[in-house]
């Protein structure tokens, strides 16, 4: 294949890449996005104090575990809301173009790891369409390039041991600690499927069962020789009865050490030409244990102190991942585009004679254990299993049909192939787009916009504690207005705002789970409200709190719209006057 090929097929390719990365950016920002904004201003104004400024409950701490994203985040608002298109806008745009730039990387480390420019075109565009829902204003957009880098850097290491990808995976932990504090330690989980093969491969080629079978012998051997030694001349019997054991002994190596060497070229044929999994030991990854035992130490390079060791461990501990849709286990049933996946993977795997290593086995095995743990994880099994997949698909390619994607590639840089191919991409892109066209960046179904206003307008939200839903949370805070609760969900835990006892339990304000059980009616509201002195709400009007609320007559609706209900509480106003 010509090099002016190649070139025209990348520029093809990267083409349709930008503008079906731009079509599948969500237009429609989620809530995490709102206080991304507010937290980053506030940090430009006041720093990184360690304390919550956006909930009505006092002296909560925060550890703000993605500070550098909440800053830069801001600072793409400010320079919309100053050139005139609107904070949400830039936003919006700035998502796009992140999302460009992974669909980009996608596509180029596909091409260094598999080799092959047409199938990694085309699985980028499978990975990208899979992801989409992900692809969204939030932090774990950027931690994706992170991750797929991280990938491309270790497996170059190994390839080259050139310093620069040594370097790039230094970096890139630093960053995500920064970015990202709650996904820092996956970054080493990447490394384990690499650390484990080499370690089985170590312990295979080491022969200890053989190197302790001879040691062993030698050991009795020396030991009958020193006996041997020392038995009188005169005593012939016994000699020869020392000797014949001896003699068996040496036999009995004999056969052992041939038996060894049979298994040795058995082993060295294996790993020569495998039925299915590959082993090929790589010296290199006793320096990329050295990387990783470096990058242990970058969690220190941040302003969150010790956050990026602990936030895990804690969040783990609480009850948030529970209880949030995201973090929830999947249920596969319900998800047909993840069925579709592991369906082509068991397909190649089972009825094609294409080969794994055993490294990528391990990384799909761990990758399909945490998307069934957490469906919020089916992205980074598309994101690095998408890196598999296409390796065993140009494998199989390869053995069957190698000059197959080259005319591909020569048909679709014709000209009839290029107009084709672009036009194609273009009406694929449109209709994934379409659905977003006049769909608003804020999303007055879903955020209390007018109910916000009316509160600023109406309400001293300095001196109200108004009680909120979680959903909605950060959209208030953004706005200005003092929260109940909002989507940073482990603030409100004691594992976060609290101490261990003596047992090693947490002991702090756990209003995460006196929110689940109000919003639930698990418990009696009114109780609730009256130890955190609610004076108002502000509550979906399809809320079952709602159906109670709006039947009590301690409760006066001050305002409503098709969504949304403000309550004034009366008692509470009461007991304050």
């Amino acid at each position: 294949m010509s090099k002016k090929t190649k070139i025209k097929f990348h520029v093809i390719a990267i083409f349709v890449i930008i503008i079906f990365s731009f079509a599948i950016t969500q237009k429609t920002l989620q809530n995490d996005t709102y206080y991304t904004v507010a937290i980053g201003e506030h940090i430009l104004e006041n720093g990184i104090d360690m304390k919550d400024p956006f909930s009505w409950h006092e002296n909560l701490p925060y550890t703000y575990p993605h500070w550098a994203y909440d800053v830069g985040t801001y600072l793409v608002y400010e320079l919309g809301e100053n050139i005139g298109i609107g904070g949400f806008t830039a936003i919006y745009i700035a998502t796009a173009l992140l999302a460009i730039c992974l669909g980009i990387i996608i596509y180029i480390v596909l091409n260094k790891l598999c080799k092959n420019e047409v199938i990694s075109f085309f699985i980028t565009l499978g990975m990208l369409y899979l992801m989409k829902s992900y692809i969204t204003a939030r932090a774990q957009l950027l931690t994706y390039i992170l991750f797929i880098l991280t990938i491309l850097f270790i497996e170059k290491f190994l390839e080259t041991k050139k310093k620069r990808y040594a370097l790039g995976l230094i970096i890139i932990p630093i960053i995500i600690a920064n970015v990202h504090t709650a996904v820092w330690p996956f970054y080493f989980v990447l490394y384990l499927p690499y650390v484990v093969e080499y370690l089985i491969i170590v312990i295979t080629d080491a022969n200890i069962y053989r190197k302790i079978t001879i040691k062993y012998n030698e050991f009795k051997l020396n030991k009958l020789n020193n006996k041997l030694n020392k038995i009188d001349n005169s005593k012939t019997e016994k000699k020869e009865k020392y000797l014949a054991i001896i003699n068996s002994i040496n036999e009995k190596y004999k056969e052992f050490k041939k038996l060894t060497e049979n298994v040795d070229e058995r082993r060295k044929a294996r790993r020569e030409n495998p039925y299915r999994i590959v082993l090929k030991r790589n010296d290199n990854v006793k320096w990329l244990i050295l990387i990783m035992v470096i990058c242990v130490f970058t969690g220190l390079l941040t302003p969150l102190g010790d956050t990026p060791y602990t936030y895990l461990p804690k969040t783990m501990a609480g009850n948030t991942m529970d209880n949030i849709s995201e973090h929830l286990p999947l249920t596969l049933i319900q998800d047909v585009k993840t069925i579709v996946v592991l369906v082509l993977f068991l397909l190649i795997l089972i009825f094609t004679d294409v080969k794994i290593k055993l490294r990528d086995m391990f990384m799909l095995a761990g990758l399909i254990l945490l998307a069934f743990m957490s469906r919020r994880q089916i992205s980074m099994f598309v994101l690095i299993g998408g890196i598999i997949f296409a390796k065993l698909l140009v494998e199989l390619i390869n053995k069957y049909d190698k000059e197959g994607t080259q005319k591909v590639m020569e048909a679709m840089t014709s000209v009839f192939g290029k107009i084709i191919t672009v036009l194609l991409g273009i009406l694929i892109s449109f209709m994934l787009y379409k659905g977003k066209i006049g769909s608003p960046i804020v999303n007055e179904s879903s955020y209390p916009v007018k109910a916000c206003d009316y509160i600023l307008d109406n309400l001293d939200v300095k001196n109200i504690r108004i009680y909120n839903e979680y959903n909605f949370g950060s959209y208030m805070l953004f706005r200005g207005i003092p929260v109940f609760i909002d989507s940073r969900a482990d603030l409100y835990t004691p594992q976060f705002n609290g101490t261990k006892n003596e047992e090693g339990k947490y002991e702090g304000r756990d209003i995460f789970t006196d929110y689940l059980n109000i919003s639930s009616i698990a418990t009696y509201y009114e109780n609730k409200f009256e130890s955190y002195d609610i004076t108002h709400l502000l509550i979906r009007k399809n809320s079952k709190l709602n159906m109670l609320l709006s039947r009590d007559t301690n409760y006066k609706e001050l305002y409503s719209d098709k969504n949304f209900v403000v309550y004034e509480r009366e008692s509470a106003l009461e007991e304050a006057e």
